[in-house]
């Protein structure tokens, strides 16, 4: 169930296209429709290079779309999406502050009072689970460790929609599967908009409201999108055990092994040109 039927993000005809040292121009996107309700969890997966990132970075504001519109709750979209919050692949947290300090630095920037910051932070580290490493500094901390601190970074703030960007992609399986539980039970208490790529089609399903194909590119496009019927809550491990979870599976994966096929191909003849 969604909060209401009102579009979070909408990108109606979006293309984007880049222009190449040589002069050219490389289309990535070409009008590409996504509608993500107020508290939908949508899942993007596709081939490698297909552009999944890059409507991320269209909702976010990072990127402004050579045609077509981006709408964040029925308004244009002009600049940064300050309704959003991005959880990169990559860490995003600074390595001379504390994991304390690294979840507090978004509202002192916003202009919390100190003390007010690190308290609030400090909960949200106890929702992450890292109530007693609030002193450590990330080299100290382990992958999901730090995913955790991310994580909290980014919904202190309270937007109201996240961007997640491959976020687990680094992790090991089980910190992968943990970590999924986690981002579960955060967003079951406080339902908000989620964008989410991954590669992991189990993942997209396991996670996802809706999970969204998008074809090889250049000039990929949406090509499927699928309503997850499973029930909620839900655990990462034993969804993938149940019959509609692998059947639900094999009919998306029967459209993007085609697609991953593709890309593949493409990949090799750009390799044997270069």
């Amino acid at each position: 169930m969604t909060k209401a039927t009102t579009a979070a993000v909408a990108l109606a005809g979006t293309t984007v296209a880049f222009r190449l040292a040589g002069g050219g121009i490389y289309t990535a996107v070409d009008k590409a429709d996504l509608t993500v309700a107020d508290g939908e969890f949508v899942a993007i997966v596709g081939p490698t290079g297909c552009g999944k990132s890059t409507l991320l970075n269209i909702a976010a504001g990072l990127l402004k779309p050579a045609a077509g519109e981006v709408r964040i709750f029925d308004r244009r979209l002009a600049g940064l999406n300050k309704d959003s919050g991005y959880l990169f692949q990559a860490d995003a947290l600074f390595p001379w502050k504390t994991a304390l300090d690294n979840v507090a630095i978004g509202l002192e920037i916003a202009g919390t009072p100190r003390a007010e910051a690190l308290a609030r932070a400090q909960a949200w580290l106890e929702q992450v689970g890292l109530g007693s490493f609030g002193n450590r500094y990330p080299h100290m901390l382990s992958g999901g460790q730090r995913k955790r601190v991310g994580l909290a970074q980014v919904l202190i703030r309270n937007p109201r929609i996240i961007l997640m960007d491959e976020p687990f992609g680094p992790l090991d399986a089980q910190t992968r599967q943990i970590m999924g539980n986690l981002l579960l039970d955060l967003w079951s208490a406080d339902r908000k908009a989620v964008l989410f790529v991954t590669h992991d089609l189990e993942e997209a399903i396991a996670l996802a409201d809706r999970v969204v194909i998008m074809s090889a590119g250049p000039a990929a496009r949406i090509i499927g999108d699928w309503r997850v019927e499973l029930a909620r809550p839900r655990d990462i491990f034993e969804v993938r055990l149940g019959q509609e979870f692998h059947a639900l599976h094999r009919e998306i994966w029967h459209v993007l092994k085609a697609e991953v096929t593709k890309g593949y191909a493409q990949s090799s003849k750009l390799a044997e040109v270069q």
